[in-house]
């Protein structure tokens, strides 16, 4: 095998793959349990656990945005939130020792399929165009074309993004608006496609609520509490994204709390429209191969 080439066939690309498949069935089931009156909560745990049964751990808490929220959401401990009519995106992510596979789909119960059409069919636009030495930007061409075609607008400041080891974003950065100078795919390639679509002006900002959280660097800290939950986020999530609901001790907020305040760990806000308007998400993983891509996490 030349320097040039790639073994699609090895160990980390089948486990990428064995996380795909996983994911795809946990999102698929998952995405039927949405109904309005249906906890948030009980959506979260029961995806993250079935995960785990079915042989991977999630690579980060599953993300249950509503209506104005694009990414970060996730419930809170004693979380009470129910499903309403709303505009639900599942974010959702498997690791397999390690290697990540990513995926999202809307689940429209606010009366806006067009919406959450948009978003999907974008996706599909952009695999259609993925090939070794595609440049990102011809993809986001693709998919802020169909996203207006639609009559709505591509959420710019937010993009896919590479899979590493136990990294869940990672070069490229796959835009979802055109670019002029862009990033070229080469075959192994591991990506998440994720278009974003709203009826707003296309772009997020932080909130104030925050959920999740990851390690940013390993050090000392003196408090119990904090120490304790330092102890399991670096044996149990190393560099993945983690929720507060995950932590097994007393008061977590508050050792999350110390943590950060040492620049330990840092949160992710939830991410919200500008606007306040709908925005709807679709993801796929996919492998970049020699004639085009395959998706690890499409349905079965």
């Amino acid at each position: 095998m030349s320097e040039t080439e790639v073994d699609l066939d090895a160990e980390k690309y089948e486990k990428h793959r064995e996380a795909g498949r996983i994911l795809a069935e946990v999102r698929d089931e998952a995405a039927e349990m949405v109904e309005v009156g249906t906890s948030h909560l009980e959506v979260a745990e029961w995806a993250e656990e079935r995960i785990r049964e079915l042989g991977g751990q999630p690579a980060f808490p599953v993300n249950i945005s509503i209506d104005e929220e694009a990414a970060h959401a996730t419930p809170s401990i004693d979380d009470d939130a129910v499903f309403g009519e709303e505009m639900v995106n599942l974010d959702i992510g498997v690791c397999i020792d390690g290697w990540l596979a990513d995926t999202a789909v809307t689940v429209d119960l606010s009366g806006n399929p067009e919406l959450a059409e948009a978003s999907e069919q974008a996706l599909e636009a952009a695999l259609d165009v993925v090939e070794p030495g595609v440049d990102t930007g011809t993809i986001g061409a693709e998919i802020e074309d169909v996203i207006k075609g639609y009559g709505f607008n591509p959420v710019v400041n937010l993009s896919g993004h590479g899979l590493g080891h136990w990294e869940q974003h990672t070069e490229p950065n796959i835009p979802n608006r055109a670019v002029s100078q862009g990033t070229t795919l080469e075959v192994g390639d591991v990506v998440a496609i994720e278009p974003f679509a709203t009826d707003g002006s296309g772009k997020v900002s932080e909130g104030a609520d925050e959920e999740i959280f990851a390690l940013e660097r390993e050090a000392s800290v003196r408090d119990r509490n904090a120490r304790q939950a330092l102890e399991q986020i670096t044996e149990e999530f190393r560099t993945l994204p983690f929720a507060t609901r995950w932590l097994d001790i007393a008061r977590p907020e508050m050792a999350l709390r110390r943590l950060k305040m040492n620049d330990i760990v840092h949160g992710y806000p939830v991410l919200k429209e500008d606007d306040g308007k709908l925005v709807s998400q679709k993801e796929h993983t996919i492998i970049v191969t020699e004639d085009g891509c395959e998706v690890t996490t499409r349905s079965r």
